[in-house]
């Protein structure tokens, strides 16, 4: 059933004490502590009841305590037949209070269902219940009907403020729990996010060194296969060994990296080309800083680049060119073209598909193809 203004229910926020500051409580619980012995101390020092009647009538307002504490948890609960029939029961003891003289509590207990009801209640419901309550204020008060007017209508008043300033404190902590969750949610997405990047990271360096040792030492193993001698086996095997020292290196400086602390580019790019025969380096541009991720990007594509010259084009002459754009970085590895050696199928690292992954995270792009003899890899990231 959809919900109106006339049958929706003060929010379970508005309706509990959560948000409500520790004075406000202390004052509210004050305020019932005196009303409950205002109404003890009228019910034993009324003058026309002898000693059980004054029990009878403390008993009576022990009761009428509890059932207002039972009403407070079933509106909470928002259960409207409980609720209306505890306010009926508190309703027949002011009925009951002023039927044997005890025309104060009554009048009390009334104004009390009155003011309640607006603040707890669905308005469909606490209209007539705040009419029936103040209505038998109002008939049995004998103050002038001006009085008796202004009290009823600041009560009636007094119940719709409390109503609108309850509703007002559960928004905020609705709106308080909504930014909690958001930033709970945004934090694990962050958490999230760093673990996939030490993740990637970590990946493409054990691919890259991984995929350099397999192709030297799958040619030690062709080597080996065709009888070959001993010094150029033991080449191939020092040069997966280097290989291996390489990557532990490499493994050093992605750890370094995820803290933030990296090598210029340009030593980096000079130390790879230098490692790496007939391959050279030139630098364009105005330096600019780069993010860690996109200086990332472009040291482990020029890696891979180099890794598949190695096994695709060997004896190629390889030129890298990186250029320092306005608004963005671009890497270009050409290869001058290589006899396709024996290793070609060795397999290895993440290949084009995780060089080009990497590139559009970051907002760029990677294109990869034939070029007049030889092959070509263009890298480009935002600065």
């Amino acid at each position: 059933m959809t919900e109106t203004a006339w049958t929706r229910w003060p929010s379970r926020e508005a309706l509990g004490r959560a948000g409500t500051p520790r004075p406000r409580r202390l004052l509210a619980w004050a305020i019932r502590l005196v009303v409950l012995a205002l109404l003890l101390w009228a019910a034993f020092t009324h003058k026309h009841v002898g000693v059980w009647g004054a029990l009878a009538a403390a008993a009576a307002v022990v009761l009428a305590a509890l059932v207002s504490w039972a009403f407070f948890r079933t509106t909470y609960q928002h259960r409207l037949v409980p609720s209306l029939a505890l306010m009926g029961v508190l309703l027949g003891i002011a009925v009951a209070a002023q039927a044997t003289g005890f025309q104060g509590p009554a009048l009390v207990i009334w104004c009390g269902c009155g003011i309640s009801a607006l603040e707890r209640l669905p308005l469909g419901a606490a209209l007539p219940v705040t009419s029936v309550a103040l209505a038998s204020y109002s008939a049995f008060n004998n103050d002038v009907w001006l009085t008796t007017a202004a009290t009823v209508a600041g009560m009636a008043l007094a119940g719709y403020v409390l109503r609108l300033d309850a509703e007002a404190r559960g928004s905020a902590q609705r709106l308080l729990a909504q930014e909690r969750a958001a930033r709970a949610a945004e934090a694990e997405s962050a958490a999230l996010a760093e673990r996939t990047r030490i993740a990637r990271e970590i990946h493409d360096v054990l691919a890259h060194s991984l995929s350099a040792q397999l192709v030297h030492l799958e040619a030690a193993r062709l080597l080996i296969e065709r009888g070959a001698d001993r010094e150029q086996i033991l080449e191939r095997v020092v040069a997966a060994r280097g290989m291996a020292r390489d990557g532990l290196a490499e493994t050093r400086q992605a750890l370094s990296a995820l803290r933030g602390d990296l090598t210029p580019l340009e030593d980096f790019l000079g130390e790879l080309v230098s490692t790496a025969d007939g391959a050279d380096v030139t630098v364009t541009g105005e330096r600019k800083p780069l993010s860690a991720e996109a200086s990332q990007a472009v040291r482990r594509v020029a890696q891979e680049a180099l890794t598949n010259v190695r096994k695709h084009a060997h004896g190629a002459q390889v030129h890298l060119r990186l250029d320092y754009g306005e608004h963005q970085v671009t890497l270009d590895v050409r290869d001058s073209g290589g006899r396709p050696g024996d290793l070609t199928a060795a397999g290895g690292g993440y290949g084009l598909l995780g060089m080009r992954e990497r590139a559009e995270l970051l907002g760029g792009s990677l294109d990869a193809g034939p070029y007049e003899e030889g092959f070509v890899v263009t890298l480009k990231v935002p600065v």
